[in-house]
């Protein structure tokens, strides 16, 4: 009998969710028998700033929203937003998570955290950083990823105001936002926002791009398999999962 290994997402306000959707669809076809159920938190505002970031993490949403998302059964859960993490320092992050876990009695992380376990899982030290968000949010996630021993060398922030608003971005602005984020000394390129829909470029952004794209989504999926204990070599989701 085949058992279904559920990772819960545990999702600010809506935007581009539905990338754990396509991507579960992928892990599938390859036969991996999983499930990555969103669970929407509540939120006041998708403002990219510092406090509307950090209001969105906050613990009382979280922990509502796990007590909504433990209906699935899920065995490991994944806290599917990275300015919600990355806004209260890497100390602050792990803090954040450690009591979502506590509550659920189950592995957990972040966005952000799964950020750094990706770059020292690839052996990455430097990279760029293509990013949605305005910069005073947007250079947190550099001291951040300092914290967790890796350099930026590259910062493009493109200043798109809300959450919805990238959310809707298409393939085009994708590419072009990286496109401009790139530099010859970065080894990988980092697009920091699950609110992007960016599971379906991955593989063509490694190939135009010749280095490991990670993006938000993918990474969270990612870090979510292996806390429930899967590994799966999928070269359709990107460098990050045929190591």
């Amino acid at each position: 009998m085949r058992v279904t290994t559920t990772v819960a997402m545990l999702y600010p306000g809506h935007a581009a969710e539905d990338d754990y959707e396509l991507i579960a669809s992928v892990l599938v076809a390859a036969g991996t028998d999983v499930r990555l159920p969103v669970t929407i938190t509540e939120i006041e505002s998708d403002d990219h700033t510092v406090d509307a970031m950090a209001a969105v993490g906050e613990q009382h949403r979280l922990a509502e929203g796990l007590r909504r998302a433990q209906a699935d059964q899920p065995a490991s859960v994944m806290w599917a937003c990275t300015s919600g993490s990355f806004v209260y320092g890497l100390d602050g992050a792990r803090r954040q998570v450690a009591d979502v876990a506590a509550l659920a009695g189950l592995p957990a992380s972040s966005t952000s955290l799964a950020f750094v376990e990706a770059c020292h899982h690839l052996g990455l030290s430097r990279v760029a950083i293509a990013a949605t968000y305005p910069d005073p949010l947007a250079s947190r996630f550099i001291g951040f990823l300092g914290d967790g021993g890796i350099e930026v060398v590259s910062l493009r922030a493109n200043d798109i105001g809300t959450a919805s608003e990238a959310g809707i971005l298409d393939g085009d602005g994708l590419f072009d936002m990286i496109a401009a984020a790139d530099h010859p000394d970065a080894e990988a390129l980092l697009i920091p926002d699950t609110a992007l829909h960016t599971a379906m470029w991955i593989t063509g952004l490694e190939e135009k791009f010749a280095k490991p794209v990670l993006t938000a989504n993918q990474v969270t999926a990612w870090q979510g398999l292996r806390l429930a204990g899967i590994n799966s070599f999928i070269p359709e989701l990107g460098t990050l999962f045929t190591r």
